[in-house]
């Protein structure tokens, strides 16, 4: 009698049950809006992130390979943000790499001049499957319809491309991403792009340089 005693008190009650739960549930609803942001905010920083890769790996591989290159964003169809593809190019007598001229190499084929041959430099392509749909959090490329920049063999922007991307921007666009704030790369004429908050204006150090 006195085991079955003990064994019965080892038990947990309805009441004890309704408490632990009640406790949990309080410490839910305090815990998740903060994980909901914490969970926003790494998926902003995945994003910008992404686009900062990709800038500078076309400075990089133009550094890399003493040739022209190229970042050309294209919108995803999935999403709605942009993939992004660095391609290279190695001027010609009489055909420089630019928008209009030049043998760019693909993703599946290098350029038609390049020193290695098949071997060469083959476009670095980078989908944005993975990032955040547009509806949450939004970018946007400055001055508008601008959807590429243009790099000489020293890694600095080639200013002669008249309509070239200087800044890449998110913003939350909707409710789920509403305690994210606004962030930008913004694109220096030495190829560097620097992480910046376009909502403030200098002299503060978070703002885009001009």
């Amino acid at each position: 009698m006195h085991q079955i005693s003990k064994a019965r008190g080892a038990g947990v009650t309805l009441v004890e049950l309704l408490v632990g739960m009640a406790i949990v549930g309080f410490l839910m609803a305090i815990g998740m809006p903060a994980m909901n942001s914490w969970v926003s905010a790494a998926r902003a920083r995945s994003a910008i992130e992404f686009y900062a890769e990709g800038l500078a790996s076309a400075r990089r591989e133009a550094v890399k390979h003493n040739a022209r290159s190229r970042i050309v964003f294209t919108q995803n169809a999935g999403n709605f943000q942009h993939d992004w593809q660095v391609d290279i190019c190695y001027p010609a007598p009489g055909t420089p790499c630019d928008d209009n001229s030049g043998v760019w190499s693909t993703p599946t084929a290098p350029a038609a001049n390049d020193p290695e041959g098949a071997a060469g430099y083959t476009s670095l392509l980078r989908r944005a499957d993975a990032l955040p749909k547009a509806t949450v959090i939004a970018p946007s490329l400055t001055p508008a319809g601008a959807t590429s920049v243009y790099f000489t063999e020293l890694g600095w922007v080639d200013t002669s491309i008249d309509n070239r991307l200087t800044r890449v921007r998110l913003d939350a666009a909707s409710s789920m991403a509403a305690d994210i704030p606004p962030a930008a790369l913004s694109l220096t004429l030495a190829g560097i792009a620097v992480k910046c908050n376009p909502t403030v204006s200098a002299p503060d150090s978070r703002a885009c340089p001009p």
